[in-house]
C-alpha cells in the first residue's frame, strides 16, 4: 500500500507544483521566519505521506524547510512535555490528536495564535484554546462487497448484532487498542446509556474477531478474509485505490477522533511556526490532504468517498489514565472471559 501511497502523492504534488503559486501568505512574516533560520520544526501524528505532500508544497512557496518529527500520539505527547519540563523545547508545532492536545494545553505548553485561515472552519469545529479541528478521523463499518452483498450487508450498528454475521467481524481489540477503548465507551452518546450498555454486551457476544488496531482490521476486510470490520471509514478508499471491492456502511452518526495543531509557546521559530500553521488550514492543504481519504473540517472540502458530506460527526469521550484503566477493566470482563 505504501508504494501506492507514494505515487499518488507524487503525482499530486506534481499537480500542485505545475499550478504555480498562489499563496497568500504574509510577506512580512514570511521574511521573519526565514531570518530565524527558515525553518519550522514540527511534532505530530499526522501520516509522513499526508505530511512529505504538505511540506514540499509549503518550502516550494515559502522557502521554509519542514522538519517533521512522527510517532503515536502518546510518544509526541511525552516527547513535548519531557523537553517542556526541561525548558528545552525543540519543536515549533505539536500536531496530534484531540486528547493529549488536551493534556499539553492544560499543562501551558501551547501559545494562542488565531491564524486567518480559520476563518473557513466551521464554528463547531473550532476549540476556544487550540483552533480549528483540521481533520477527523473517522470509525465505522467497513464490508467487502465479494464476500457479502450490499443487500445483506449491515445497515446500521444494531445490525451487527445479528446472529447471522456471528464469526464475519472484525474489531481492535478494546481492552488493549485505546481509541477502539474510547469508541466502545462513547457508544452511549448514540445509543443512549442503558441500550449501549446492552449494545456492547451483545457485540462481545458476538465472537468478534479482535486484532491489535484499526489498520489490521482494514488489511483482513479489505482481502475479504473477514467480510465486516470495525476500522477507520477512510480505508473503504484508500484500500479501494488498491482494488479491494470494499464499502462503508451509512451509519449516520460516526464517531471518530479530532486532531488539532498548536504553537508551542517557547516555539524556536515562532514566525515559521505561524507560517506554517496559516498553509496548513488553508485552501490548498486541506484539499490536499482531503484527496488523500481524510475527512478535513475546512468548509466545503471532503475525501473522494460517496456520501462523504452526509456523514455527522460525533466526538469520541476523552478518557484520563484512571478512565482507560476503569474501561479496559471493564471490557476484559465482557470480550474476554
Amino acid at each position: 500500500m505504501r508504494k501506492i501511497l507514494n505515487s499518488f502523492v507524487a503525482g499530486l504534488a506534481l499537480l500542485i507544483f505545475a499550478a504555480g503559486p498562489s499563496f497568500g501568505q504574509d510577506a512580512k512574516l514570511i521574511d521573519a521566519a526565514k531570518k530565524e533560520g527558515g525553518k519550522v520544526v514540527i511534532y505530530g501524528s499526522l501520516e509522513s505521506d499526508s505530511m512529505d505532500v504538505v511540506s514540499k508544497a509549503f518550502q516550494k512557496k515559502t522557502g521554509i524547510e519542514v522538519e517533521y518529527w512522527r510517532g503515536s500520539a502518546t510518544k509526541v505527547m511525552d516527547r513535548a512535555v519531557s523537553e517542556y519540563r526541561a525548558g528545552k523545547p525543540g519543536f515549533d508545532i505539536i500536531l496530534t490528536n484531540d486528547n493529549p492536545m488536551q493534556l499539553m494545553q492544560k499543562e501551558g505548553i501551547f501559545a494562542k495564535y488565531d491564524s486567518p485561515s480559520a476563518k473557513d472552519f466551521s464554528k463547531d469545529s473550532i476549540d476556544p484554546n487550540l483552533g480549528p479541528r483540521y481533520r477527523n478521523v473517522i470509525i465505522g463499518v467497513v464490508y467487502n462487497k465479494s464476500a457479502i452483498s450490499p443487500a445483506d450487508a449491515p445497515k446500521s450498528l444494531e445490525d451487527l448484532v445479528n446472529p447471522k454475521y456471528k464469526g464475519k467481524l472484525v474489531m481492535p481489540d478494546p481492552t488493549q487498542h485505546t481509541t477502539t477503548t474510547q469508541w466502545v465507551a462513547s457508544l452511549e452518546k448514540l445509543m443512549g446509556k442503558e441500550k449501549a450498555e446492552k449494545y456492547i454486551r451483545d457485540l462481545a457476544a458476538m465472537k468478534p474477531i479482535l486484532v491489535e488496531s484499526l489498520l489490521p482490521a482494514a488489511e483482513r476486510v479489505s482481502t475479504g478474509e473477514t467480510p465486516i470490520a470495525i476500522t477507520y471509514v477512510k480505508y473503504a478508499y484508500i484500500y479501494g485505490q488498491k482494488g479491494a471491492p470494499l464499502d462503508y456502511v451509512r451509519l449516520g452518526k460516526m464517531m471518530g477522533d479530532g486532531h488539532y495543531l498548536g504553537l508551542g509557546n517557547k516555539a524556536p521559530h515562532v514566525n515559521a511556526g505561524k507560517v506554517f500553521i496559516d498553509y496548513f488550514l488553508g485552501q490548498e492543504s486541506m484539499m490536499m490532504i482531503a484527496k488523500l481519504g481524510e475527512f478535513v473540517n475546512r468548509k466545503g472540502v471532503y475525501p473522494p468517498l460517496p456520501d462523504a458530506d452526509k456523514i455527522q460527526f460525533v466526538e469520541l469521550y476523552d478518557l484520563d489514565a484512571k478512565g482507560f484503566a476503569e474501561k479496559k477493566k471493564e471490557y476484559t470482563k465482557i470480550f474476554l472471559q
